[in-house]
Parts: C-alpha cells; sequence; structure tokens
C-alpha cells in the first residue's frame, strides 16, 4: 500500500479537473451575480443567518458583495489557467469558505463540497503542467504525480456517495413520499401528471438509493465504468433539469476524470503530452499526506455519524444535519412567532419578523431549530440596544414532509437566555417517540 501511494502516475487527471474546477468557479460566482442570487442573500438583507459562532461574519455594505463575487470569479479563471495558482486557488478558498459560513438561508451541501474541494486542490500540484505557472517557471514542470492526489480524491466523493445513501434508509424515502412531493414542487404541465404517478416517483426513490450506492463501485471497476458514466450524465443531467442546483451536477461529473487510467486520460485530453516511460516512487509532500490528508480522510468519515451521538432524530432535531452529505432528504413546514417580553414589568412588547427578515430568510428560518434561536439572540440585543432586557419566546409548528405540524420548540424556554450546545442536544428542542408523543 506505501509504494502505491507513493508511485508515480501521469498527473494528466489533476490537471484537466483543475481547467474544468476552475472554469465551474467563474461560472458558479459569476452566475450568483447575474441570476440575482447575490443580490438575494446578501444585498437585499439587513442581516445574514451566519454559521453559529460567526456572527461576526456579515456581508459588505452597499454594493461590495458584488464586487467579491467578481473578484472570486477572476480567481477562479487565474485556477482554471493555472496562473499564480497557490495565491488564486488559495484566495477563492478563503473567500469561498466566507460566504459558506456567512449565510444558511441558502444553505447547500454542494456548497460545503465545493469549500472541502478547494482546501484539497489547494495543496495538490495541480499547476505542474498546462498552466502559466509552469511556462514562467520551467523548474516546477512536471509529468507525474504521486498516486494518492487522485486516491483523496476518490476518497472524497466516495465518503459523499456512501452516506448520501445511508441517509435515504428512513420511511419517507422508502415509501416514495419525499420524491413525490420533491417532484410535485419542482415539475409542470404534462410531465408533472406522469411524475405524480406511483410507478414513477417510487422508480425515483429507489433509481436515487441505487445510484448513490453503486456510482463509485462501478467507477472504480474497468468493465462497468463506462456504464457508470453514461448513468451519471443521465442521473446529473436529469438532477440539473428538474432541480435546478446549478454548477453540482457538472461539478459531479468531473470527479470521473480520477476513475479512468491517467494514460488515458493524457491520451484523451492532452494529445501533446509527452508519455513517461519510468514513473517509479516519489518522496514528494509525503508529509501532506501524513499530516494533512490521513487525518482530513478520518474526520470526514466521522463528521457525517455525529448526530448517532446525539439525543433525538436528526430529521427532527436538524441537530448532526449539516456536514452529514444528508442532501435533498427532506422538506420543512411550518411556522414560527416570536413572543417578546419586558422582563421589568413582563409587558409583551409587539414584534414583527417580516420588517426585519427577508421572506426568504423567514422562510428558512421557521423551521430550523438553530436559525430560530439565533433570531431570538439577535432580537435580545436589539432591544438591550436600547436599554430593555427582554425576554424572547418562540411558538413553532413543523411539520416533516408533509405530516400534521408538531410543536418544535419548547413554549416556556426563553431563548435569549438559551445557550447552544454544539456537541449534544438542546433540551428546548422538544422530542417525539415514534407514536408522535411528546418525550419530556
Amino acid at each position: 500500500m506505501k509504494n502505491y501511494l507513493y508511485k508515480e502516475i501521469d498527473n494528466a487527471p489533476l490537471i484537466i479537473f483543475r481547467i474544468f474546477f476552475g472554469f465551474l468557479l467563474a461560472c458558479e460566482t459569476w452566475g450568483a451575480i447575474l441570476t440575482g442570487w447575490v443580490k438575494a442573500n446578501f444585498i437585499d438583507v439587513q442581516f445574514t443567518y451566519s454559521h453559529i459562532g460567526m456572527d461576526w461574519l456579515q456581508p459588505l455594505p452597499g454594493y461590495g458583495m458584488y464586487f467579491y463575487f467578481a473578484v472570486m470569479g477572476i480567481m477562479g479563471i487565474m485556477v482554471m489557467l493555472g496562473y499564480k495558482y497557490r495565491w488564486s486557488m488559495g484566495l477563492f478558498t478563503i473567500m469561498w469558505s466566507g460566504v459558506y459560513f456567512m449565510q444558511k438561508t441558502s444553505y447547500n451541501n454542494h456548497y460545503y463540497l465545493l469549500v472541502l474541494i478547494c482546501l484539497v486542490m489547494f495543496l495538490l500540484p495541480a499547476n505542474r503542467y498546462a498552466a502559466i505557472d509552469a511556462k514562467q517557471n520551467p523548474s516546477i514542470k512536471k509529468l507525474t504525480m504521486p498516486a494518492w492526489c487522485s486516491l483523496v480524491m476518490v476518497a472524497q466523493v466516495a465518503i459523499v456517495y456512501f452516506y448520501a445513501t445511508v441517509a435515504k434508509f428512513y420511511p419517507d424515502w422508502l415509501d416514495g413520499t419525499f420524491t413525490r412531493n420533491l417532484l410535485n414542487r419542482s415539475t409542470s404541465g404534462a410531465f408533472h401528471d406522469f411524475a405524480m404517478q406511483e410507478w414513477f416517483y417510487l422508480f425515483i426513490a429507489y433509481a436515487g438509493i441505487a445510484f448513490d450506492m453503486l456510482i463509485i463501485p462501478l467507477l472504480l471497476y474497468k468493465r462497468t465504468r463506462t456504464i457508470a458514466l453514461v448513468a451519471s450524465l443521465i442521473f446529473h443531467l436529469f438532477n440539473s433539469i428538474t432541480l435546478e442546483i446549478g454548477i453540482f451536477p457538472f461539478f459531479a461529473l468531473t470527479f470521473v476524470v480520477f476513475f479512468y487510467p491517467p494514460e488515458r486520460m493524457r491520451r484523451l485530453f492532452f494529445k501533446n503530452k509527452p508519455q513517461v516511460t519510468d514513473y517509479g516512487t516519489t518522496t514528494e509532500k509525503r508529509s501532506t499526506l501524513l499530516y494533512f490528508f490521513i487525518p482530513y480522510i478520518i474526520i470526514q468519515l466521522l463528521l457525517p455519524i455525529r448526530h448517532h451521538f446525539i439525543k433525538g432524530d436528526v430529521l427532527w432535531t436538524e441537530e448532526g444535519h449539516r456536514l452529514s452529505w444528508r442532501m435533498m432528504l427532506r422538506s420543512r413546514g411550518g411556522y414560527t412567532y416570536f413572543k417578546v417580553v419586558n422582563k421589568a414589568n413582563n409587558q409583551i412588547i409587539p414584534y414583527h419578523m417580516r420588517d426585519k427578515a427577508t421572506p426568504k430568510q423567514i422562510a428558512s428560518m421557521r423551521t430550523k431549530p438553530d436559525m430560530i434561536w439565533q433570531t431570538a439572540q439577535r432580537i435580545k440585543k436589539e432591544f438591550a440596544a436600547t436599554g430593555l432586557n427582554v425576554a424572547v419566546y418562540a411558538d413553532t409548528r413543523v411539520s416533516i414532509n408533509g405530516a400534521p405540524l408538531k410543536k418544535l420548540i419548547d413554549e416556556d424556554t426563553d431563548l435569549a437566555a438559551a445557550e447552544w450546545d454544539y456537541f449534544f442536544h438542546n433540551d428546548w428542542i422538544i422530542l417525539y417517540d415514534d407514536e408522535g408523543k411528546r418525550i419530556d
């Protein structure tokens, strides 16, 4: 295994991935401006729901976020061209991480994956060929890379698909409830009538499980690799058309280059690239593998299972949901009303969220415990600035996948005084048993 990890292989897969990746980064960031995503999430808001502990991370004032995303697009093109690669890839990683941690209103697992791959690519030798850096500085030019560079990418995408598979084994997925609801919202016209047939939405549900479960083994096996590629094209293009999830379908497809023999990628994409006759092994970047990537992979294996050590069903509590590849898995509906009480005289103070947050922010916040708690903390600070010490209570009812509404937050808990537990269950989130009875 040690000899295999350090064996030199043609670096064509990494080079072509860098080119695709940089182009998609530019499409993602410039597209976010053109489609109004930046405006809706960073310009037309008074504040953003940052990840807890990062409330200090707020958008640039005025139209600053347009400039921010424009710069990221430029960094993406520089990555694609391999120009000042470490600097451009590093800056994009920091800036995109800022976008990710700055807002949860449009939270998406794909954005998290983008953070991870940016970090991985920053540490890989992706500017050694077909790069401006290599032309300007021939001493860094190289035709090979250690085999572990490809294996890291394969391991990362395998982890994503594995946990995406495991997460689907719950009743509302297995009986087609979620896929029926999803197709009901995302389709129209004659196709909507077709999609609402039981056999079709059940087919989509089980095809989703089969794809996530089998795609990596099929890509790893030579005889089924091309079949898996065709299946990937159909699966991701279908998702792109019906779900409108930006670059992710194309981003996911780019990982395929790491599953094919490097020599084949060289012949396909770099016909003029010299063929290496004696690969051998390398000692280059061994410390990067040992001290960063092995711990990194271990952390990636552990993060998605942390919700099993937190009391309650993650589908209901959301505790441990993020960073666990629970993708396109459930829909949450419901409402939240806040009651603000002046502690000095127990007087109820009217408070209207629609004056403070956009409809999109309210729709995202009203069913998620962490965002409800953050809202209570914001309300507390808002009134403290006027000299009032207030308690904040939440009346919250939530439905999962169209099920009957149930109370999510303990109405008697002052959320302004409550603490947020990062690692364990927050007792003010109400739990229910399998029969739907409240657990006290």
